[in-house]
């Protein structure tokens, strides 16, 4: 074990960073770095900060362990573990299943030695595990993935069963309990209920069980029927749910590539910093008999995390102790840093967990408010309101192209809106002899979803 001398007392956060970087990468001992002070000043606001963030891991033990190569440590990747006190994982229907589509218990003995990895080093761990299908389609004896969604859902119900079986079975061997979530998007919908989901996970990561959660593929009718399935986008909004730093994705591909990840001359994108436009043309859509998605789908499971202030690591789910490296900081799969500053829970339910009952249009000025300046939604701004929505419902802010923007709650139904779009609040006093509002959508209830592309930082 290597001491930081002269860290009995930590007065920057910043401090253990450089002790670390000031030892040899050579030197394969484990770094123990001392307890954070129980007053520890916190940084004020949502920040990515050191500081910050320590002072939100006080109650955890933090390891920092040094691999003996140091070419396979990447010092960003080294940031962003050290700042990660819960991972979602998420691990989908190919990882888990043979090319026979029976369901592979090797696999999953693999992987969840790397879930208690994590778990050993004092961080809590949550599973999002596709492959209720396939496991049914295994313990049916079939081989192709059924068409009519009563068979589907059938088919998952039989699956499921199996699934948690073999991973309560096998995490038991080391000591650690699986505890089975079924959630469906209504449960992300209602706020209530949202809250109800958050606690229910802290409280078993509290009680030492893996939390496992998956698509309730039984009642769950449009995750059944989509191109792309609904666990990678799942995995995201439960990362945001529990404000997880970390998200972790592993697919059948070892992360995103410059071309057809078959071709040997397509490159591993080791880092991205932003979901722009070239990094969305990366994407090769793939289609298999026994799940649904591809890349495209994980970027934007990432790109939810990454716009919440969160990161996001896209890695082979094949790969030998995957998640072991990682933990260890090697440069595994592709990471996608967190996008500005951590998104409130209040904002992150409004922007990603709900389900928009409307859209309103504004102009390049209003666009220029909400994006960049932290401002309120105004009727001056807005050109048009489609769909039939009421005074609280969330809706999808969006511009003129209708790219969406933003969310928000709105204070005046679709009806008013078409009614005041375009008006000063003095107007809108004269028409409808009352001005409740003097925003459709005030900032404290907006949460922008683009990000500000010259910046790079969202303003929510």
């Amino acid at each position: 074990m290597v001491p930081l001398a002269g860290l009995s007392i930590v007065q920057d956060a910043a401090a253990i960073l450089n002790a670390v970087r000031s030892i040899s990468l050579a030197d394969p001992r484990p770094i123990a770095l001392p307890p954070v002070p129980a007053n520890l000043p916190v940084c004020p606001g949502e920040n990515r900060s050191f500081r910050g963030m320590i002072g939100r891991l006080k109650p955890i033990p933090l390891i920092v362990k040094i691999a003996k190569e140091s070419s396979t440590v990447d010092s960003l990747r080294q940031e962003v573990i050290s700042q990660t006190d819960i991972v979602v994982v998420k691990v989908g229907t190919r990882v888990l299943t043979r090319s026979d589509g029976h369901l592979d218990e090797d696999q999953i003995r693999r992987l969840s030695e790397g879930l208690c990895s994590w778990l050993e080093s004092g961080r809590k761990v949550v599973l999002v595990s596709s492959g209720a299908v396939g496991a049914g389609m295994s313990q049916m004896g079939w081989k192709e993935r059924p068409n009519d969604l009563a068979h589907l859902q059938a088919v998952a119900a039989i699956g499921q069963t199996k699934l948690i079986e073999a991973y309560d079975r096998i995490l038991q061997h080391h000591g650690r309990m699986a505890g089975q979530v079924l959630l469906t998007a209504d449960d992300l919908n209602h706020h209530g209920r949202y809250l109800n989901v958050r606690n229910t996970l802290l409280t078993l990561m509290h009680l030492g069980a893996v939390p496992i959660v998956n698509e309730n593929d039984t009642v769950a009718v449009d995750e059944l029927q989509t191109t792309f399935g609904d666990n990678d986008r799942l995995a995201a909004m439960v990362t945001n749910l529990l404000r997880a730093p970390l998200l972790v994705i592993l697919s059948d591909v070892q992360g995103l590539y410059d071309g057809d990840p078959r071709l040997p001359s397509s490159q591993r994108i080791p880092t991205v910093t932003a979901i722009d436009d070239q990094v969305l043309g990366y994407v090769q859509l793939t289609k298999n008999h026994l799940s649904k998605g591809g890349m495209g789908s994980k970027l934007e499971a990432a790109r939810i995390a990454t716009t919440a202030g969160e990161n996001v690591i896209i890695a082979g789910g094949h790969e030998p102790q995957v998640l072991q490296r990682i933990l260890a900081c090697e440069s595994v799969g592709t990471l996608f840093t967190a996008q500005g500053k951590r998104v409130t829970p209040w904002k992150r339910w409004i922007a990603f967990a709900v389900r928009p009952r409307g859209e309103i249009i504004v102009d390049a000025g209003a666009c220029q408010a909400l994006v960049n300046h932290g401002k309120s939604l105004l009727a001056i701004g807005i050109t048009d309101s489609i769909g039939n929505f009421d005074k609280g419902d969330v809706v999808s802010i969006r511009d003129q192209e209708r790219r969406e923007i933003a969310r928000g709650l709105t204070n005046y139904s679709a009806a008013d809106i078409l009614r005041i779009r375009g008006l000063r609040s003095s107007e809108i006093l004269e028409l409808l002899g009352q001005c409740p509002y003097e925003e459709v959508v005030h900032r404290d209830n907006l949460a922008v979803t683009s990000c500000d592309r010259e910046s790079g930082s969202e303003k929510v």
